[in-house]
């Protein structure tokens, strides 16, 4: 089975020219099948209204994995997720339930990164763009790739696992993991070079 890994080729504490760059990276690949989607942290009640208000198709969940064990049965679906419109607005229950997540999955390219690169603020949060399709470069030795072709643009963070605040914003080119080659650098150098970038970090699981 194959397994993606992933290069920051982009830093900035400008989250519009993040977000620049990240594009310019997935227009590298091709879009027929690709999707977008995001996510943001949301540590305050006030921040948690803030986006409700502002995406309304947005769905919040909770990931508290030792709630969960502690209540299995989900009584207030925020482990499943709740739709922004029947999320309750009662500031005792939000804050009760700290920090909650905001997503919106497999959009339509283009449908609502500006919206939601506006939206995030200091919260740490992700754009991610899957199922694109890298192209073969046969002169370079690098096949084309469609599993893992990806890319993701990680605000107020720098790895992957959205734990570790930071002051800056982060684009990151997913490929396909090869045996011990070296290749899934070469390839993540190769893609980042079409818009003028480079491997600037080391991988990322």
């Amino acid at each position: 089975m194959s397994s993606p890994i992933a290069y920051p080729v982009f830093r900035t504490t400008d989250p519009v020219l993040a977000l620049c760059v990240a594009r310019q990276l997935v227009a590298v690949g091709d879009q027929q099948y690709a999707e977008v989607s995001a996510s943001v942290e949301l540590c305050t009640v006030p921040e948690v209204l803030r986006i409700r208000e502002a995406l309304p198709d947005a769905w919040f969940r909770k990931e508290d994995v030792e709630d969960w064990a502690r209540d299995p049965a989900d009584p207030t679906g925020l482990h499943v997720g709740v739709h922004a419109p029947e999320l309750s607005s009662d500031p005792d229950f939000l804050g009760s339930h700290l920090p909650l997540w905001a997503s919106m999955e497999y959009r339509a390219v283009g449908s609502m990164e500006d919206e939601f690169a506006a939206l995030v603020g200091p919260n740490i949060g992700e754009i991610w763009w899957s199922s694109l399709i890298w192209p073969d470069v046969p002169d370079h030795g690098i096949h084309g790739e469609a599993n893992n072709a990806r890319v993701s643009l990680l605000f107020n963070c720098r790895t992957q696992s959205l734990d570790e605040r930071s002051g800056d914003h982060t684009v990151l080119v997913h490929v396909l993991r090869r045996s011990r080659d070296g290749s899934e650098e070469r390839h993540a150098s190769w893609l980042a070079g079409q818009i003028g970038q480079s491997v600037i970090g080391p991988p990322q699981e």
